[in-house]
């Protein structure tokens, strides 16, 4: 998985990869040059090694009256217990990232969780959320969005967004020496925290 952003790199957030990816989701603790410093969620210590020319991207709020047929949307959900999986997030794509990482596949925000990147068939509200139904390679899938469920899109965000305290998701490479490389970051700004 690389990362996505509005400086519209070739990867989202959302997106897979390859098995030596580790995904951190922390607070910043210092960016010193190219070296960022956060403080998982787990509570340990890491630094991740920005490449030249990284990319930032931050996260707005959005609704799930935003999403609309023919959105492309990257959807962490879980199994429910009666059938079907119900939605942990919703992260609405830029049009220009339509297609990327397409599919569905493990995710680790929370054990047994998946994620699924693909476009909407149809979304339909009812008195207690929405479902909607994204197709990926020819295959359909229909996913609950709780009411609450947090649905982000991406906005504009500096260097100097990312910064002590702010909450980052960061989708790294790791290296044959364990150290961990990313080309892009992924900031919360104006209250709204990454949600994948």
């Amino acid at each position: 998985m690389t990362t996505t952003l509005l400086a519209v790199n070739v990867s989202s957030p959302a997106f897979a990869g390859p098995a030596d990816q580790v995904r951190v989701r922390g607070t910043v603790v210092s960016l010193n040059g190219d070296q960022l410093q956060v403080n998982s969620r787990e509570g340990k210590p890491v630094t991740v090694t920005l490449k030249a020319g990284w990319k930032v991207s931050a996260v707005a709020k959005a609704s799930i009256g935003d999403i609309k047929p023919g959105d492309y949307v990257g959807i962490a959900s879980l199994p429910k217990a009666q059938g079907g999986d119900g939605a942990l997030e919703v992260l609405i794509l830029p049009p220009q990232l339509k297609g990327m990482g397409e599919g569905s596949f493990g995710w680790d925000l929370k054990p047994n969780s998946t994620m699924t990147n693909a476009t909407v068939a149809d979304a339909v509200k009812s008195v207690s959320g929405s479902t909607v139904t994204v197709n990926y390679h020819g295959q359909e899938k229909k996913i609950s969005i709780p009411d609450g469920t947090p649905v982000v899109t991406l906005a504009p965000a500096t260097p100097e967004d990312v910064k002590p305290g702010a909450v980052v998701f960061v989708s790294t490479e790791k290296g044959t020496d364990g150290s961990l490389s990313a080309g892009q970051v992924v900031v919360g700004k104006n209250g709204v925290v990454p949600p994948m």
